[in-house]
């Protein structure tokens, strides 16, 4: 679980959703969760968001952030597969069962819950997801 290096140069995709996932974490700090780490990579995987819920009852939540710009091909919700479930659940497995984020920083214990937050930029949307997987 070593944290890897940013990339020197991010594609625009990339830093849309880099900005899609700041704007995530700036609204549920904003509704008093606690978030520990953005962009986890823990082997192959990454977990967008890692936060504290604090509930009641409080929550270690791991977010998956997805950006769509428009609807023509589905709900982004919908682009969250059975593949991607499963490789957020290993990462996350992993970095609980350490107990520490790849970085040494302390996970606190608290039962795990999977949210997936849905930013569409055009008009402005935001949805969130509790416990979507």
């Amino acid at each position: 679980m070593e944290a890897r290096p940013e990339p020197r140069t991010r594609t625009a995709a990339q830093r849309l959703g880099d900005d899609a996932e700041a704007l995530v974490a700036e609204r549920v700090t904003e509704q008093g969760w606690t978030v520990l780490a953005r962009n986890v990579h823990v082997g192959r995987h990454e977990l967008d968001l890692v936060a504290v819920d604090p509930g009641p009852p409080a929550r270690l939540v791991i977010v998956e952030v997805r950006l769509r710009s428009s609807r023509a091909f589905g709900l982004a919700e919908e682009t969250v597969d059975f593949r991607k479930r499963r490789r957020v659940r290993e990462a996350a497995s992993r970095i609980i069962a350490a107990g520490v984020l790849p970085d040494g920083r302390p996970l606190p214990p608290l039962q795990p819950r999977f949210d997936i937050v849905v930013l569409e930029p055009d008009p402005p949307r935001l949805r969130h997801h509790r416990s979507a997987f």
